[in-house]
């Protein structure tokens, strides 16, 4: 008995996870992996010049290299750092400004013209302004990184309460609901997905507001090293750059659909 419960596996439902991962993502990773052979093998066979394209060996070897001497980290911290600021403090700031200017007509009246403008002006022309008010420093880059992020919040989450079943509201407001109990009950779990929509956007904006913000004020950062490295010349170390930020977005995208399964579950949603 006692060497038949050592021969079973430790989790007899691990090899199922897997097995159900790699059926559901085996198909994009082997087509991942077969654009990198193509590749490396394009390389090697002259058809296509390393010094414009690299090569994939050469940006693990790059990378490798960037990671031992504290040059990636260095980089890759200091960008997190901006993200995470920027980011952050646009869902804080932007969230509740989307709720009032949709839940109420009067702040939709006064501030949607304000919104539409800044919403369509790209936040890059803006970052010669943010070096003159805040230097070159953590200040400019925080503030390219939340103007970026925070209007696609604004957006979805007027969109969202504009959107809330009126049918619903008048039901409720017959009872006797006030107007909290309206938005806590109807409003708020209606507008998950479009929240969720919102953060997918401003991540993505967010992560560009990082890396333009660092080519203009230089310092430190991915995209200052990607920066760097062009004008260098150092085509295997800004693919490792580049390949870093995407990385990052998949982790961020990632998390976000964690979040949406769990507000699903607090929704009622299967």
């Amino acid at each position: 008995m006692t060497v038949v419960a050592q021969s079973l596996p430790a989790d007899p439902t691990a090899g199922v996870r897997l097995f159900r991962w790699l059926s559901r993502n085996g198909t994009g990773i082997g087509v991942i992996l077969g654009l990198i052979l193509l590749w490396e093998l394009a390389v090697q066979t002259g058809i296509a010049n390393p010094m414009f394209s690299s090569s994939p060996s050469r940006i693990w070897l790059a990378g490798v290299e960037l990671a031992r001497d504290g040059t990636l980290w260095r980089n890759t911290v200091a960008s997190g750092q901006v993200f995470l600021a920027g980011f952050g403090l646009a869902i804080l700031v932007g969230v509740p400004i989307g709720v009032v200017i949709g839940w109420y007509d009067w702040a939709n009246r006064a501030f949607s013209p304000l919104v539409s403008a800044f919403y369509t002006t790209p936040r890059i022309a803006m970052m010669p302004l943010f070096i003159i008010w805040f230097g070159l420093g953590f200040g400019s880059k925080l503030a390219l990184v939340f103007l970026s992020a925070i209007f696609p919040l604004i957006v979805n989450m007027q969109v969202a309460m504009q959107n809330t079943d009126a049918d619903l509201k008048r039901v409720g407001q017959a009872y006797g609901a006030t107007q909290w109990q309206l938005f806590r009950t109807i409003a708020l779990p209606a507008s998950v997905p479009f929240l969720l929509t919102g953060l997918r956007l401003a991540m993505g904006r967010a992560l560009l507001g990082v890396v333009a913000a660092e080519v203009f004020g230089g310092g430190q950062g991915i995209g200052f090293m990607i920066e760097y490295a062009g004008a260098t010349f150092r085509i295997d170390v800004v693919f490792v750059g580049v390949f870093i930020i995407a990385a990052f977005g998949i982790i961020m995208d990632r998390s976000i659909y964690a979040l949406s399964r769990r507000l699903d579950a607090w929704r009622g949603v299967a």
